[in-house]
């Protein structure tokens, strides 16, 4: 399979240009939304180590472990709203859709695709947003380590480059379309907490 194809999908979904992530670099989004965000998109990032083990890279599963504790320090310098759980659908929605890609090797490398391919670039947006308007997000510089160790790091993206181009054509399919899955799950995500369709908790900005 040409990983091209992947490269593709991704550049339909670039999440760099939605509503929240532009508030977000632009520092328009409110701090209580922040929190939200954070608390919603925590059992997402806890996930990706699965992912990773599907695909037989158990060693690179426990340094996403180790990344998911970054995301608790971020969650918690946003305060208690920060660790609040889960109650937005698509934010389920995500985890479920990625979880049943991860149960998989071969879509697990779609659903790992669609979000480590874009995490080098989103990482480097958000930690540029925490910087330059810190005093609306008010998140302490070593609370920020999960987006720093991200920011234009696109070895995994590589990695998984390597792994799809062994694929059989009907193999290659399956992880597109796991891709194309996972890409539209995220935005979803994004625009439930960000209040563009029923979120329990999320208030429209």
């Amino acid at each position: 399979m040409n990983a091209k194809s992947l490269d593709a999908i991704v550049a339909q979904h670039d999440l760099n240009e939605h509503p929240f992530y532009r508030a977000w670099r632009e520092g328009k989004l409110p701090r209580a939304k922040l929190a939200e965000y954070a608390s919603e998109y925590a059992p997402f990032v806890d996930s990706i180590e699965l992912g990773w083990r599907s695909v037989g890279r158990v060693d690179h599963a426990e340094v996403e472990r180790q990344h998911a504790r970054l995301w608790d320090e971020f969650r918690h310098a946003l305060g208690p709203a920060a660790l609040a759980p889960s109650v937005c659908p698509q934010a389920k929605q995500l985890v479920d859709e990625v979880g049943r890609s991860f149960a998989d090797p071969v879509e697990a490398l779609g659903a790992l695709f669609a979000f480590e391919a874009q995490q080098p670039s989103t990482a480097r947006s958000k930690l540029d947003g925490l910087r330059e308007h810190a005093a609306v997000y008010g998140v302490p510089e070593d609370k920020r380590a999960y987006f720093r160790v991200h920011a234009d790091d696109y070895g995994e993206r590589e990695q998984l480059r390597g792994l799809v181009e062994r694929l059989t054509p009907d193999d290659g399919a399956r992880v597109a379309a796991a891709c194309e899955r996972a890409c539209k799950a995220m935005w979803s995500a994004l625009g439930g907490i960000l209040g563009e369709s029923a979120c329990p908790t999320s208030l429209a900005i």
